[in-house]
């Protein structure tokens, strides 16, 4: 217990107790869904647990009236800071900008809140994205317990964690991978000897935001809690070294996803849900890039046009100008439809689904385990790299659509008739081989491990009862 907390550290669990956490995720739609899936794990399994959720202005209205409605029926209310960083809309243009404004101008006006939520109750705990250290020194600073959530992979956070090997072993900074693809990183904690063009966006000299990772990752040990949002199955070696690593308590807590809104609506109505209804099992290709990156508007067209003359069928979120264009023309509504949004995790889950075209970013590749679907892999940058690495090498449960040394994000363009056979290759349930007849069977079995690890006894939910009464002595 710290000094001064007496008071707000009450039994969460206790009758008539409260516990007041306030969460702050770092402000992308990548950060912001897993936190606040997680506050509502929180306060579902706990209702005498109070939740402030703390939000730019800007996102507390691109989350919308349905969301902030349905957090508060769950103890969730909300606090906002000004925009005093960049916005969302165009963030991707000047990320190491953007970055830069969260690191310095989020901290001062977010004190301000916590001030003023201290006036009227006492704060339990933070919960506070990795990415905002200098909020978290804010904890450190008052004295109020802080948790620190990590959105991302065991295995990106292991290599952030012991730099100090990779700059010993000379493979930072690395300015040409050309000649050295095979070479291995063995020397990291609990991760499997990975290929170094695998840790590529992690290990080259050029990226502007690495130090700001770092001093990320660095002040973990300073702070009292250390959450992941996803699950102890997916990286056991990993969290097990961490664990050891760490004098303070590791919580793999995940997948934080919206799992427990699938049993509360149908889909039906829905014109898509509708759509996937009338397809026969397994037969739909799900295609989507995440809500940031994207491919280039050439590449783009050769991928929905590549899909489309597979004659797979599919369901496309069509998101930015070079893809809504690609498929303006690709849906006849037989084959192929398309939506700027889908409920993602619903559409999966969906017994038509045979197969996921993913970027690969944590919450996606989640999902995707979670539903049990095989993904085809098209990682654009940073921690989608590795995840791919992971989906298609440790866990066997999907395909690279292009050898890992073209580069996903840019350089030599796939063209149409790589991405047609691969997609054929990937959905044709008639030619099924073994090869993918028995990823089908890994990704199945990985599903119901990420289900259970959820489920009432399982570990995650175990965890997440551990981080609960931690927090309440």
């Amino acid at each position: 217990m710290f000094p001064g907390q007496e008071n707000s550290t009450a039994d969460c669990v206790g009758a008539g107790a409260t516990c007041h956490i306030v969460a702050m995720p770092y402000p992308g739609r990548g950060h912001i869904n897993p936190m606040m899936n997680l506050c509502h794990s929180l306060s579902s399994k706990h209702p005498n647990i109070l939740i402030t959720f703390v939000l730019t202005e800007e996102w507390l209205g691109i989350l919308g009236e349905e969301t902030t409605t349905n957090a508060g029926k769950n103890n969730i209310r909300f606090a906002t800071v000004p925009n005093v960083i960049p916005s969302e809309l165009v963030r991707a243009k000047d990320f190491k900008g953007f970055v830069e404004a969260v690191f310095t101008k989020l901290p001062a006006p977010f004190e301000k809140v916590l001030d003023r939520l201290l006036e009227s109750q006492p704060v339990t705990a933070i919960i506070a994205d990795t990415y905002l250290p200098l909020i978290c020194e804010i904890g450190v600073r008052r004295g109020i317990p802080v948790a620190s959530l990590w959105t991302m992979s065991a295995t990106v956070f292991s290599v952030l964690l012991h730099f100090d090997l990779v700059r010993q072993h000379r493979h930072f900074p690395i300015d040409d991978f050309s000649g050295i693809e095979e070479e291995k990183v063995d020397y990291i904690p609990g991760l499997s000897p990975t290929r170094i063009v695998d840790l590529q966006p992690f290990l080259i000299s050029r990226i502007g935001v690495m130090d700001k990772a770092l001093q990320s990752v660095s002040l973990v040990s300073k702070l009292q809690y250390l959450l992941f949002t996803s699950p102890y199955e997916l990286e056991p070696k990993l969290f097990d070294a961490l664990k050891t690593h760490f004098q303070i308590p590791v919580y793999p807590i995940g997948p934080s996803i919206p799992h427990p809104k699938l049993a509360a609506a149908t889909g039906r109505g829905i014109d898509y849900f509708d759509w996937l209804d009338a397809q026969p099992k397994g037969s739909v290709l799900y295609i989507s890039m995440g809500s940031f990156l994207s491919a280039s508007e050439s590449q783009t067209e050769e991928i929905v046009a590549g899909v489309v003359s597979s004659g797979v069928r599919f369901l496309l979120v069509a998101r930015g100008d070079a893809m809504v264009a690609a498929a303006a023309s690709a849906s006849d509504g037989r084959k192929g439809i398309v939506v700027p949004w889908c409920d993602q995790l619903r559409v999966l889950c969906h017994g038509s689904v045979g197969g996921f075209w993913t970027h690969c970013g944590l919450n996606s590749t989640l999902e995707g385990v979670y539903a049990g679907v095989p993904m085809l892999c098209w990682p654009l940058w940073w921690d989608q790299i590795p995840n791919c690495k992971a989906i298609v090498d440790d866990w066997r449960i999907g395909w690279r659509v292009q050898s890992r040394n073209r580069g996903a994000g840019g350089g030599e363009l796939v063209r149409r008739e790589e991405v047609a056979a691969v997609v054929k290759r990937f959905m044709d349930a008639e030619d099924e081989n073994d090869e993918v007849r028995e990823m089908r069977k890994r990704a199945l079995g990985l599903g119901e491990d990420c289900r259970a690890a959820v489920a009432v006894g399982g570990t995650s939910n175990l965890t997440l009862d551990s981080f609960v009464r931690d927090i309440s002595k």
